[in-house]
């Protein structure tokens, strides 16, 4: 694939299963960790749904290969009246790296939030993901925020 290549940002499909497993095994292999199939088919099967409390998704079209994708969800937010979106998996695939392909679809996701009435967006990346950090750096705002997990 060539940066000439038209780049597609569309709604993941029942046909796309096939890439979007590789893509998100890769994803999940970036940050270190992979999960059991029935978690794969029952994210996938959450992502086609149509229940609007379940996670939506977009993929990136390439040459007729998917090279990203991203999910995000609007959930309700007790200091806003409106929902507010997160933006919980966002993936390019190597090959396609420094194309704009983040970008993309983190800005199709921005259409999607406004769209919806949902403007506010946010999203969680490790410290030491410099790279999209970079990316991250010229469309969004660092918060103040630390995250704690239960231990």
């Amino acid at each position: 694939m060539t940066p000439n290549d038209a780049l597609n940002v569309r709604p993941l499909t029942l046909s796309d299963r096939p890439q979007w497993d590789g893509l998100w095994a890769a994803y999940l292999e970036f940050y270190g960790t992979s999960r059991p199939k029935e978690v794969f088919d029952t994210t996938f099967q959450r992502l086609i749904g149509t229940d609007p409390q379940d996670f939506s998704a977009l993929v990136a079209e390439q040459a007729g290969k998917l090279v990203g994708l991203v999910h995000f969800l609007f959930h309700r937010h007790c200091w806003r009246v409106e929902n507010v979106c997160y933006l919980q998996d966002l993936y390019a695939d190597p090959s396609v790296r420094g194309q704009g392909i983040g970008r993309r679809l983190i800005e199709a996701v921005y259409a999607a939030a406004d769209a919806a009435g949902n403007p506010s967006v946010y999203w969680l990346t490790q410290d030491t993901n410099a790279q999209a950090r970079k990316l991250y750096d010229r469309v969004g705002a660092l918060s103040p925020f630390i995250k704690y997990d239960r231990g």
